[in-house]
This record gives structure tokens, C-alpha cells and sequence, in this order.
């Protein structure tokens, strides 16, 4: 009796189309992750920026707002994670149905908990200045990080490789 054979073509084959599809479908409404911020708020310019401290680059963006305000989630999906790293200070994970995870740091206050499912829209934080953040203005770094590689992203420069894991919020944001 023969068994099915998977090659690794057929395994590149599907990969990249998973990858294309992650790609081509639309990305979903996203809602603006502070409230009453807008496009002036943040400098696009930021995302992947280089020599951002003890990171490198800069994998999203700093949304700066008055200390306090709300903290609302982009898109739907599962609390993941929260709680507090150096770097980051207090942060939320939430991973949405299409594999992302948005993740939410240096806030101020947390507002859910792991496993809960959050709207988008619905506060889950607010704005501070913790972790690496403390003693600058208050603001939320927002990053969203794709579960599948998009190798076409790649960079040549510093930490490039890992630009096929996120995507710039400054181009999914209302």
C-alpha cells in the first residue's frame, strides 16, 4: 500500500499561497487603538526606523496622547497575554481570528484579562508611560505582528529578516 507523499515542493506550494492570501485579502476594519487620536498623533516615518535603542528598529508606532486615555482595540479578537516587561512596561496581546497579534505597550492601566475576547473598538487600556517609555510623554506603541511570514518583506538592514513578521500600522489605521 503506497502512502501519500508530502514533498517539500507541495509544502513550499501551500506555504506561499497561505502567504499570497495573508497578503491579498483584505486586512479587515480596524479601529483607531486611542481615542480621539488621529494621523497627526504619530509619525509614519516610524515604523522600521533604525537605531531605535535596545530594540534596533522600531517594529511599530508611538500614538501620543494625554495620559489616561483610552485605550480601545483595533480589531476583534482573544486576550492573549498581559502584564508587564521592561521594555514595554504594562502591555496587552490580543490575537484576532485572521492569526494576528496586536500588541499594545506602555500603558498605564490594563482593563481585561487573558482569555477574554474583546471587540474592536472596546477599551482595554490607557495611554502611559511605562517601561522603556517612562520619563518621555505618554503615548501607546502599537505593533501588529503576522503569524506567517511574508518573506517578500524581508529588509537587508539591521533585524530586516524579522520585517516579514509585521506589518505597518500607519498603512491598516482609519
Amino acid at each position: 500500500m503506497k502512502r501519500p507523499r508530502f514533498t517539500l515542493r507541495l509544502l513550499a506550494g501551500l506555504f506561499l499561497l497561505a502567504a499570497v492570501a495573508e497578503t491579498l485579502l483584505p486586512a479587515g476594519a480596524f479601529t483607531q487603538p486611542v481615542l480621539g487620536a488621529g494621523r497627526q498623533d504619530w509619525n509614519p516615518k516610524t515604523f522600521w526606523h533604525p537605531n531605535w535603542g535596545a530594540s534596533g528598529v522600531h517594529k511599530g508606532i508611538d500614538i501620543f496622547a494625554k495620559k489616561g486615555e483610552a485605550v480601545m482595540a483595533a480589531q476583534s479578537g482573544v486576550v492573549l497575554w498581559r502584564g508587564e516587561i521592561d521594555r514595554g512596561g504594562k502591555v496587552i496581546l490580543v490575537l484576532t481570528p485572521r492569526g494576528w497579534l496586536h500588541y499594545y505597550a506602555h500603558l498605564k492601566s490594563i482593563q481585561t484579562r487573558p482569555g477574554a475576547w474583546v471587540g474592536a473598538g472596546e477599551p482595554i487600556g490607557e495611554v502611559g508611560d511605562t517601561g522603556n517609555a517612562r520619563g518621555g510623554p505618554p503615548h501607546l506603541h502599537y505593533s501588529v505582528i503576522t503569524l506567517l511570514p511574508r518573506p517578500w518583506d524581508a529588509r537587508t538592514d539591521e533585524q530586516g529578516w524579522k520585517a516579514m513578521f509585521y506589518r505597518n500600522p500607519d498603512g491598516l489605521l482609519p
